[in-house]
């Protein structure tokens, strides 16, 4: 997938070791609401992900996750993921994550309206949803700038890396 200034591309080896330099250089940002972060921040562990995220690409489960790449530099960006929630409606979650350098210049909104524009013209989603910790103002506002409308926030129904209790706002688009 290509938008003007970004390629989306699956998981690949290439691109391993640039993610890992990645999640490393924004652990410290990222670790804050992603629980998967301390475990993602040596290369056997990263080598260990990315394998499974081919796996999971090549047989369309769990969560299609993509490198996002700067066209004018070949930059990775950062992650972008459609997590199949159920293939039956079918209805896909979207979740992203960038690297902290990166932040402030809309190249996650461009990321997700591409991969929203996938899911709903290629893979016949009739639901994609953000969902954000509700204190993670960053990532509602993505979702809010992307056309993305608020449906609740659901109470107390996590727990952030840190041990403190949280809640989930939802958000959604459907085909209708």
């Amino acid at each position: 997938m290509e938008t003007a200034r970004l390629k989306l591309l699956p998981p690949s080896m290439d691109y391993q070791p640039l993610m890992l330099e990645a999640i490393q250089e924004s652990q410290d940002e990222l670790s804050v609401y992603l629980p998967w972060v301390p475990f993602a921040l040596t290369e056997t562990e990263s080598i260990e992900n990315t394998q499974q995220a081919i796996e999971n690409y090549e047989k369309f489960e769990g969560e299609l996750r993509y490198s996002i790449i700067e066209k004018s530099t070949g930059r990775l960006l950062g992650a972008i993921g459609l997590i199949i929630r159920d293939k039956t409606v079918p209805y896909f979650e979207i979740g992203y994550w960038l690297r902290s350098s990166s932040v402030g210049n809309g190249f996650v909104s461009e990321a997700v309206s591409a991969l929203e524009t996938y899911a709903f013209n290629e893979l016949g989603a009739n639901r994609v949803e953000i969902k954000a910790a509700e204190h993670n103002l960053k990532s509602r506002t993505v979702a809010e700038r992307c056309g993305y409308v608020l449906e609740g926030v659901l109470r107390n129904d996590r727990r952030l890396p840190s041990g403190e209790l949280s809640s989930t706002a939802v958000y959604s688009k459907t085909n209708i």
